[in-house]
Order: C-alpha cells, then sequence, then structure tokens
C-alpha cells in the first residue's frame, strides 16, 4: 500500500501529461516506464543492504533518484493546477486550449524545482539563530547559547564528508551546550562507522547530550546508543543533568523516542526523566517527536526541543504533516504555558530529500530571561 501511494502522482503524470503528448506510442510508453520507475525508488531500495531507510546506494544514484521522484510529484502538482484552469474556463464558457509549450514549460519548471529542491535538501544547513524567553531564567544564564541538532540521517546520502563539513560550522559557533534530538543515523553501525566518526568532534564547554529518535530503532539502537557514547555523545534517556552557574541552576532533561515502546524498549518517562530535578530550576526538554507536548507541558516544563517533521519538507504540502505530530510542524509554538521548538532538522531522510520553504537548520538558541 505505501508504494502504491508513492505511484499515484506518477499515473497521473502518466493520464493527464503523457498520453495527451503527439509523440510516437513507443515513446510514450518508455517515458511512462521511467516516470513509474521514478516514483517507486524506496520499492528498489528495498533490495538493497539497507532497506527504504538506509538504502546502500552510491550517494550520486541516490541524488537523482530524488531529484526524478521529486520531478514527478511537481509535474503532478503542475499538471493538476493545469487541468484545474482548464475545468474553469470550460465552467465559464471560455475553454483555453493546453497547448504543447505550456506542457514543455511545466516540465521544465517541475525538473527546475526538484533540482533546487533537493539541493535545499542535502546541502550542508546555514545557521539559523533563534533568541527564546524563559520567565524563570536565572541572571547567570542570561544570554546562554546552545546548539540544537536533530534528524542527522547519516547516511550514504549525508556521508562523513557531509558530517565533517557540518561538525566543522557547528563547532564555530562556539556555543555553551550541543543537543541533538533523535535521528542521529541510518543503518548499522557496520555500514555507518565511518559516516559517524566526525561527530568525535562535537565538543563544548557544558557537553554534548542526545536522545533517540525513531530510526534508532530500525538500527541496533543500544549498540548505537553505546557506540555514539564512544564518540562523546551521551544520551539522556529518561534522566536529566544540571548545569550550574555559581548557585543557579539549569535542567537538561531527555527521554527515548515513543516508539521505542514497539520495539519493546523503555518508552519515555517524564517523571523518571526529572526524578530527584532542583524544583526551581528551569527544564528543557529534549523529546524527539513533539506530539506529546501538551502531555510535557503538565510536568512544569519550560522549553521543549523536538524534530522528527523535517518542518514538512514542502510549503503548502507541510500541513500534511501536522495531524500526526500534534500540530506541531515548524517553528516555535506556545504549549500550555511551555515553549516548544520544532526544528526543521539539520539533514532528513534520504527516501525523500527535497525542500521548498522548510529549510535545513544548524540551530542556535539563546536564552533570555523575562522581559
Amino acid at each position: 500500500m505505501f508504494h502504491l501511494i508513492f505511484s499515484i502522482p506518477s499515473w497521473y503524470v502518466i493520464l493527464r501529461f503523457l498520453l495527451p503528448l503527439a509523440m510516437p506510442l513507443a515513446l510514450k510508453i518508455l517515458l511512462s516506464v521511467l516516470v513509474l520507475l521514478a516514483s517507486q525508488y524506496l520499492f528498489i531500495s528495498r533490495f538493497t543492504a539497507g532497506g527504504i531507510f538506509s538504502p546502500e546506494m552510491p550517494r550520486a544514484l541516490i541524488i537523482l533518484c530524488n531529484w526524478a521522484f521529486s520531478a514527478v510529484l511537481f509535474l503532478a502538482l503542475l499538471q493538476m493546477l493545469i487541468d484545474a484552469v482548464a475545468l474553469i474556463s470550460l465552467l465559464i464558457r471560455h475553454p483555453l486550449a493546453i497547448t504543447p509549450i505550456v506542457r514543455g514549460l511545466a516540465a521544465l519548471l517541475a525538473m527546475t524545482l526538484a533540482a533546487v529542491g533537493v539541493h535545499q535538501a542535502i546541502r550542508v544547513p546555514p545557521v539559523k539563530d533563534v533568541a527564546i524567553r524563559i520567565n524563570n531564567l536565572p541572571r547567570e544564564f542570561e544570554g546562554y547559547q546552545l546548539l540544537q541538532l536533530t534528524d542527522l540521517h547519516i547516511t550514504r546520502l549525508f556521508n562523513a564528508g557531509w558530517t565533517a563539513e557540518m561538525v566543522r560550522r557547528a563547532m564555530s559557533l562556539n556555543v555553551n551546550l550541543i543537543l541533538i534530538t533523535g535521528d542521529v543515523i541510518d543503518g548499522t553501525v557496520q555500514n555507518r562507522r565511518k559516516d559517524v566518526e566526525p561527530l568525535a568532534n562535537l565538543h563544548a564547554p557544558d557537553g554534548v547530550y542526545a536522545v533517540t529518535g525513531n530510526h534508532e530503532y530500525f538500527f541496533e539502537q543500544q549498540r548505537w546508543t553505546e557506540h555514539l557514547a564512544s564518540l562523546g555523545l551521551s544520551t539522556l534517556h529518561n534522566s536529566h543533568i544540571i548545569i550550574r552557574r555559581g548557585a543557579a541552576e539549569l535542567v537538561i532533561a531527555g527521554l527515548p523516542d515513543i516508539s521505542a515502546l514497539r520495539r519493546k524498549a523503555d518508552g519515555p518517562d517524564l517523571t523518571m526523566a526529572l526524578k530527584g530535578a532542583p524544583k526551581n530550576a528551569p527544564v528543557i526538554l529534549l523529546d524527539h517527536q513533539p506530539r506529546n507536548a501538551r502531555k510535557n507541558a503538565l510536568q512544569q516544563v519550560d522549553l521543549q526541543l523536538s524534530g522528527h517533521t523535517h518542518g514538512g519538507l514542502i510549503v503548502g504540502l507541510d500541513r500534511l504533516f501536522a495531524k500526526p505530530n500534534g500540530g506541531f510542524v515548524s517553528g516555535l509554538y506556545q504549549v500550555d504555558g511551555m515553549q516548544l521548538y520544532v526544528n526543521n532538522g539539520t539533514a532528513l531522510w534520504p527516501g525523500v530529500a527535497v525542500r521548498l520553504g522548510r529549510p535545513s537548520e544548524l540551530t542556535r538558541i539563546t536564552l533570555l530571561g523575562k522581559e
């Protein structure tokens, strides 16, 4: 069913774009096969060593497949727009002829948008500065800076070279603390060992801390937790740490992803995570998925940092991500007295590597006290 859903744009392109074209039937059949193949990149990935979540294919081929799939998607959307205009013109009795030039321009625009979208998805992200006010922030933490990384999805697409450049850019920011909100990898430790090596160069005065995302549970979660710890990424697993500036304290708590329960692993337990935490200190919570934000807000969390949604990928289609994520897709939200920041992601899952209007980000967060 999953792969059939992904094929819908290709069938629309075949029926509404290719078949009406004045060209030999053999060429139409050939183009239709190519369009169908473009829609089945994920199905083809199933037969590689890493499966659909970590296709062990050459990076250039992964990029090409994502461009082809995206081009078909954008062409289907443009063809729907053309059909809607044609239908409206027919209803008002001023029918418009859809010329070959119009179809050719639509195809060119779709391919261009796909190229821009894939480039936006796979680049090392720019820095995004976000200032967040916390009412009970001690003055000792005024201007405290942390870097949020999330959804790195280190794979054959986001490989050792990409990771090394991302780390170099991250380290140039000189923040106090680095927090990673899940989905660090896709693939086994054996397949990703070299690609994650550059993460060992991540460091900050107050440490580097991470939580698990849902993708860690697809690939040897416990082995990955131990391996990332050996690189200096300490996992907060229903636990917290306290950062001190003199007598002032700041609590950083972390939860395992909610999908852990489906893998018979320990699920999120915020009560356990905050057990023994100082009562009057601000609490920053790391929770990969934003959908439990309202529940987390009941336990006096001041700021929740999440990822998972990839920002919705494409403006206009991003609302498709809202319902399964509690209505939270991208940016800063006020949730029952708690603030929630949903990060667009440092990278994304290589199965759908396209972004338009929802850019990736290295998120430097500056904490400020009450105005």
